[in-house]
């Protein structure tokens, strides 16, 4: 099998997707119409509420909902085959994933721009909220601990990665002063900071950052001291006004993506290498079940609970025009989609263009991929870039700094996100100490920090991804309920909604009651908790809702 036909086979199913089944959504679902105001336009207080072009909109989303996620989940799953991992990717994308973020836009935008967690409250209760809270906080401090460990791997492995990785965040606050302070010209600050951002990649590539010396002594490995360090830059960086860091770093990280993606397909067309993974591997040595397990390994890039926090926290309050939600919401998750099939793509036929037997060393078994996943996209990436002319150890630069930086911007969001969850709590339940913002971002860090640390001195992140991908995508049911719970008052077609509904609970409950059972025949105290914690939050938010549903039939 060459790796054209998958390229194929994933665009083919975008576009029929986005050209008919989001046409069917926006029209006989939602009954999009410009004739409704939406809230960007009825607001428009030039801070949040921002009637903004669907071109720039669709950018801001695409790079918000982008971030690590759809790199390392698929890097993992191809254990199991080339085959499964595809159809879940791009079938998912187009009928689950990007209906997800469709409906958590519209439903958002129809209820006054509020995140998916109050409009749970307006229908299911106070206390359905709360829930919802503190699963979107247990998924925040996963995530945190997943990408600590994930960069610190990269840093570590790629150490050319390390100067154009922090390089980005001065260029960020330049950029951002530039444009919002200064009123530089937006054109030349975005063509000059790139260039200075892809000097610092060759600079990177000439004199890579070792830390082990400096780690040693004190006393750590430099998993661990990276891990530190970043959880350092995370608690300052989430404390900053989004336009001194944030958004400038985000623009930055998005033209960046976008310009190696199309430098990757086309690499991949050029060379156009021959898949050496198996189509099917249902038994690897050491990897849980196939099934339900491919199902929360590959989260973002299929389907994203997390995306429902952007599209109902940011994205629904800039939303000019109602018809606008299907470019923004459907077609951007199909953007991310397409990340994660060049991930596939590189790791089952980049990574074997020079060694044809690279495949079976990374993915021998199940723990040695933990270990080596992120090295199977570098390379398998960098290969591909070489059919363009990029040298090699450059393009290995390039790709790692790029996951760096995608990884980084989750964290900061992430704790961002949780700081707003804890203050949101303390003023619930009037804890002063929480609503103090330097101290939620201090409990924050220090939660997600405790997390990754826990397990084995910090080389065991990874543990936590299964539990991380299941908490994603039982967030995404619980979102798509939302939006059931919604089409259900104003009488629309729920099928569309339902059916992935149903789909993503039960299969993910599934995957975190076995991952819970076996955490717990292994004596593993801290990951049984974790799912299990998890899963009683998600059974009490659909017990809640169920009581709603049944409370408006009777009425």
């Amino acid at each position: 099998m060459q790796a054209i036909y998958l390229i194929l086979f994933g665009f083919i199913l975008y576009t029929l997707g986005y050209l008919f089944y989001s046409k069917y959504l926006a029209e006989k679902v939602f009954s999009l119409s410009d004739e409704n105001k939406t809230p960007a336009q009825e607001i428009n207080d030039g801070v949040d509420f921002v009637p903004t072009n669907k071109w720039i909109l669709l950018g801001h989303h695409f790079t918000s909902i982008t971030g690590a996620g759809p790199i390392v989940g698929p890097a993992i799953a191809v254990i199991w085959g080339w085959l499964p991992a595809l159809l879940w990717v791009v079938l998912g994308a187009v009928f689950i994933g990007a209906v997800h973020d469709f409906t958590a836009l519209v439903t958002s935008v129809r209820h006054k721009a509020k995140s998916v967690g109050t409009i749970l409250g307006e229908y299911a209760g106070s206390k359905a909220r709360v829930l919802f809270l503190l699963l979107i906080l247990s998924l925040a401090i996963l995530v945190n601990a997943v990408f600590a460990y994930v960069i610190s791997v990269l840093f570590t492995k790629f150490p050319t990665s390390v100067i154009p990785a922090w390089l980005v965040i001065p260029l960020a606050v330049l950029f951002g002063l530039g444009v919002y302070r200064l009123r530089v010209n937006f054109l030349v600050l975005t063509v000059i900071f790139l260039a200075v951002l892809y000097l610092g990649m060759y600079v990177g590539t000439l004199y890579p950052v070792d830390v082990t010396p400096i780690a040693n002594a004190f006393g750590l490995s430099p998993i661990m001291f990276w891990i530190i360090v970043l959880f350092i830059y995370a608690f300052f960086a989430s404390s900053l006004p989004v336009w001194v860091l944030l958004q400038p770093r985000d623009y930055l990280n998005g033209l960046q993506l976008i310009i190696l993606l199309i430098l990757l397909y086309a690499g991949a067309v050029v060379l156009n290498p021959t898949v050496v993974a198996p189509a099917v591997n249902p038994s690897p040595e050491g990897a849980p079940p196939m099934f339900p397990f491919l199902f929360i390994t590959i989260a973002c890039g299929a389907l994203s609970g997390f995306h429902a926090l952007v599209a109902s926290g940011t994205s629904s309050k800039q939303l000019a025009k109602e018809s606008d939600a299907r470019l923004v919401g459907y077609l951007g998750f199909l953007g991310e989609s397409s990340v994660a099939l060049i991930v596939i793509i590189a790791t089952t036929a980049g990574i074997a263009l020079f060694s044809a037997d690279k495949f079976s060393q990374l993915y021998s078994s199940w723990s040695a991929i933990n270990k080596s996943s992120m090295v199977a996209v570098v390379e398998g990436g960098a290969n591909l870039l070489s059919g363009l002319g990029i040298p090699l150890e450059f393009g290995k630069t390039i790709i790692a700094t790029l996951i760096v930086l995608f990884a980084a911007t989750t964290m900061d969001t992430s704790v961002r996100i949780q700081r707003y969850i804890l203050n949101e709590l303390g003023e619930i339940y009037s804890i002063k100490p929480l609503q103090n913002p330097w101290l939620a971002s201090g409990v924050a860090v220090i939660t997600s920090m405790a997390l990754v640390l826990s397990k084995e001195g910090g080389t065991g992140g990874m543990v936590f991804w299964p539990v991380f991908g299941a908490a994603n995508q039982l967030l995404a049911g619980l979102s798509l309920l939302v939006g059931y719970l919604y089409l259900r008052r104003v009488n629309k077609p729920t099928l569309p909604v339902v059916v992935p509904m149903v789909f993503v609970i039960l299969i993910t409950s599934l995957a975190m009651a076995i991952n819970a059972w076996n955490n717990f025949l292994k004596g593993d105290v801290l990951l049984f908790i974790t799912s299990s914690i998890i899963l009683i939050l998600e059974v009490f938010i659909i017990l809640e809702s169920v009581k709603a549903v049944r409370r408006e039939s009777y009425s």
